[in-house]
């Protein structure tokens, strides 16, 4: 009897820098690279590129518009045309006053952002395991305080793969949710 097949490791993409607005996330043979960026001519856009080493070619995949009291609003783009725009609150919609959401990939699945253990997992809605295809671990610290002993990291299934942009767009939606979240608290409680 063969012995059976091993499972493929999750794509760690590891994040450059701790910001929602510049940063990138990649994996150790950058076969995935993707870089956020939002530049200071334009700080309400956030950008999500998408890289390709071995053709030399990069695209911007999607686009985050952040304006002052207004709704966040994002499109995704294909290589010859821009998308169009669709309010954040239509693409990952928000369960009450939760910090997650669940969206609907191209294929009709829908997944759904979770806080478990006060970090971010992405599961499929349909799923009563509840097992995690996407899941946020955050930076560690030398003694809490000094530099970063670890970087950040979303692990992601290689079953996901098809839908990383949309991952990769909804949990910075999602986390800049969380955050603004986290800053109403504090300020309250002053």
């Amino acid at each position: 009897m063969p012995p059976p097949e091993k499972v493929d490791p999750p794509h760690k993409l590891t994040f450059a820098t701790n910001s929602v607005r510049n940063t990138t996330f990649s994996i150790e043979n950058d076969k995935f690279y993707y870089e956020i960026v939002t530049r200071f001519w334009h700080p309400h856009l956030t950008k999500i590129n998408k890289y390709d080493y071995e053709g030399r070619m990069v695209t911007c995949v999607a686009e985050i518009e952040s304006l002052p009291k207004k709704e966040v609003k994002v499109r995704f783009n294909t290589p010859d045309a821009e998308g169009e725009w669709v309010r954040g609150s239509d693409f990952v919609k928000c369960e009450g006053g939760s910090v997650g959401g669940t969206f609907t990939a191209d294929d009709g699945e829908i997944y759904r952002w979770k806080t478990h253990k006060r970090c971010l997992q992405l599961v499929k809605a349909d799923d009563e395991e509840k097992v995690p295809i996407a899941e946020y671990h955050p930076f560690k610290r030398h003694f809490f305080v000094f530099r970063m002993s670890q970087r950040a990291q979303l692990e992601v299934k290689p079953e996901a793969s098809g839908v990383l942009e949309k991952i990769i767009v909804s949990y910075l939606i999602v986390e800049r949710r969380r955050r603004q979240a986290k800053i109403r608290t504090k300020l309250e409680r002053q």
